[in-house]
């Protein structure tokens, strides 16, 4: 309740997950089907960079003001970005990109961000805005009334200590609802031990085709640092892995400052 993602809006990480999760959405939009989009923590929807809470922190200058001009993998995201105007949160990006059979359901729990985000969408009918807690919204909106597939964008702010196990039993209770689902779950890399005990725990739990996504700035030794993060996607649609390596190496090459530990990883971490 008390995170405010204004502070980090544009961000290295923002960068890393909105790129490949609107790659996501276009390989779902190949079949003509409608497509379910639930953003569990939606925030704002769209962030001013030049306000006081992303100049105070200044961290867009080191992702998103670094990926002017950019290469063909970054390209569609980057073009959305500069098309849209004020620095477009997922929700705001998601909807750039719904097509007619298309429909989205964003849930925020704080009180003012949810105002926000609700004016912002206005009367929009393929857009419903929830002031609804993220995790029971899981259970309580999948499966879609009427789309046969969904994409499903978790980004906890992980304030919290148990913030991985509770993203692990998320996506347990997901897929018990909608075992289809394409599941994109955002997280950080402090250190490697938190990371990797979320996998084990999705393994052990019997989650099945998963694979990471994750892009480092420096080497996870320092666990009072945002090293990097990665994104565990469920159910990936064909070719994410071949697409993820190709936009996250183009991250690298620009948001990189040469520090000891930088690369990428991407990972089938459990079979189909």
């Amino acid at each position: 309740m008390n995170y405010r993602h204004a502070f980090h809006a544009g961000n290295f990480a923002d960068c890393m997950k909105h790129a490949l999760v609107l790659w996501l959405l276009s390989a779902m939009q190949k079949k003509p089907g409608g497509v379910f989009v639930l953003d569990t923590h939606a925030g704002l929807g769209r962030y001013d960079l030049s306000g006081p809470e992303a100049s105070r922190t200044g961290e867009w200058q080191r992702g998103i003001a670094r990926l002017a001009s950019p290469p063909l993998e970054l390209a569609d995201y980057v073009g959305l970005v500069d098309e849209l105007g004020l620095y477009p949160g997922s929700p705001w990006l998601l909807r750039a990109r719904l097509r007619d059979q298309d429909r989205m359901a964003c849930c925020e729990l704080h009180p003012e961000d949810h105002a926000v985000l609700r004016r912002l969408f206005g009367r929009d009918d393929r857009v419903s805005v929830h002031l609804r807690d993220a995790w029971e919204a899981l259970g309580g909106l999948l499966p879609p009334k009427t789309e046969k597939r969904a994409l499903v964008l978790i980004d906890p702010p992980f304030e919290a200590t148990d913030e991985f196990a509770q993203l692990a039993r998320g996506i347990k209770l997901a897929l018990s609802r909608m075992p289809n689902a394409v599941i994109a779950a955002w997280y950080p890399i402090k250190h490697r031990a938190p990371p990797r005990q979320f996998h084990q725990a999705l393994k052990d739990g019997g989650v099945r085709d998963v694979v990471t996504a994750e892009l480092l700035l420096r080497s996870p030794l320092d666990a009072t640092r945002l090293n990097g993060c990665g994104l565990l996607v469920v159910n990936p649609p064909f070719g994410f892995d071949i697409a993820a390596d190709g936009i996250l190496t183009a991250l690298l090459g620009r948001l990189s400052d040469g520090e000891e530990g930088a690369g990428i990883v991407v990972e089938r971490i459990a079979g189909e």
